[in-house]
């Protein structure tokens, strides 16, 4: 008997279940939505399973009786049923004010900066048993990390992901330079030659570089700037500049949560826009969870705006 167990499946747990409800193949098939064949083989199999007729003929002609074997089999099969109703309400209904589910959301510190102040409490108040990581992303491997479930989101540039992802953009966002409150050469506008001439602070991903995307549109122009600090996190980014005399040219929705300790300015060459985008594997579409992940991502993104 126990080496075929592996062959029940729901459908034959089902067929059984309608039969000792209804007593009756055509009520049972039109309660199932299947034919009368599809059950009678399901029957078959269940006798061959369980080595026993399970239903007869009944004496009246109308209908079948259920043999001794199968009204013993009757209690259990119905706890059976009821713990897979209870496993498929689990599986696609989510109620994030109880759940205590963990995600993990891949993103460097400039999106982190940017989405997390104002996501961190829109989830709290919505759901307060979560818990949400922010992780450094693997560029390189997050499309395997998002479809392995080691993470649920990527929030990064359009051409950091793999085309197979699904991608929705959060926010269009533009470049500021900041400097500390109380600089020394004063809080006008800053012109090309103010820009060249004083220290810039920049972000390095990679660490130690001191030339980035801004000293190529100089370059462009003939010109060039002296970058005195560089440092691979962009939330030392503000907390420096605000207390030296140092420049930095930065997303202006991050740096705009620094404007007590700073003030922003529109730089003085053209650096256009760029896009924040979040990503997810198609597997996780229909997931109910992701769906909320998702739309509170989105919520923060545009409260913000």
């Amino acid at each position: 008997m126990l080496e075929r167990v592996g062959e029940l499946d729901v459908g034959l747990l089902l067929a059984l279940d309608a039969l000792l409800r209804d007593g009756n193949v055509t009520h049972a098939a039109a309660r199932l939505n299947i034919t009368q064949s599809a059950l009678s083989g399901r029957l078959n199999k269940l006798r061959q399973i369980l080595n026993d007729p399970l239903f007869l003929p009944a004496s009246t002609g109308r209908g079948v009786t259920a043999t001794p074997h199968a009204f013993a089999l009757k209690p259990e099969l119905d706890q059976i049923i009821d713990r897979l109703k209870q496993f498929a309400q689990k599986a696609y209904v989510f109620d994030p004010s109880s759940s205590d589910r963990t995600f993990k959301i891949a993103a460097s510190d400039n999106p982190a900066g940017i989405i997390a102040p104002d996501l961190l409490p829109l989830i709290h108040k919505r759901a307060p048993g979560i818990k949400i990581a922010f992780i450094f992303p693997d560029t390189a491997m997050i499309g395997e990390h998002l479809e392995r479930g080691d993470v649920d989101l990527y929030i990064g540039a359009a051409n950091d992901a793999p085309q197979d992802l699904i991608g929705r953009k959060l926010f269009d966002d533009e470049l500021v330079t900041a400097q500390r409150i109380g600089h020394p050469r004063g809080d006008g506008s800053l012109s090309l030659d103010e820009f060249c001439s004083l220290d810039h602070l920049l972000i390095s991903s990679r660490g130690g570089m001191f030339e980035g995307v801004i000293d190529g549109v100089l370059a462009e122009q003939g010109r060039r700037r002296r970058v005195a600090v560089s440092v691979q996190s962009y939330a030392l980014a503000p907390l420096i500049v605000a207390s030296t005399d140092c420049l930095c040219t930065l997303p202006k929705r991050l740096l705009g949560r620094f404007v007590h300790s700073l003030d922003l300015f529109e730089p003085p060459i053209e650096l256009g826009t760029f896009a924040l985008k979040y990503f997810s594997h198609p597997r996780m579409s229909a997931d109910p969870a992701h769906q909320w992940l998702r739309s509170m991502v989105v919520e923060a993104a545009l409260g913000n705006a």
